[in-house]
């Protein structure tokens, strides 16, 4: 069992060697300038996470008024 794990961390630890990650290499850049990529990429999700949270909102609305106008509708 303990072969199984340890030759699991080994393949985990080549696969995230060769991945693309969202900062600079380059050893010269230093502070929040290394991790503009990755700040910039979140700050898009965040951005759409919004719009989308907005977007389903005004749609639950929107839904919400018109089954409570057709159903007191119904009742009179």
């Amino acid at each position: 069992m303990f072969q199984k794990i340890s030759s699991f961390a080994g393949e985990v630890k080549t696969e995230l060697r060769k991945a693309s990650w969202p900062w600079s290499s380059d050893p010269k850049v230093k502070g929040f300038k290394k991790f503009r990529e990755l700040v910039d990429s979140t700050i898009v999700v965040l951005v759409a996470m919004l719009l989308l949270a907005g977007f389903v909102a005004v749609w639950d609305l929107v839904h919400s008024e018109v089954i409570t106008f057709l159903t007191t509708f119904g009742l009179k």
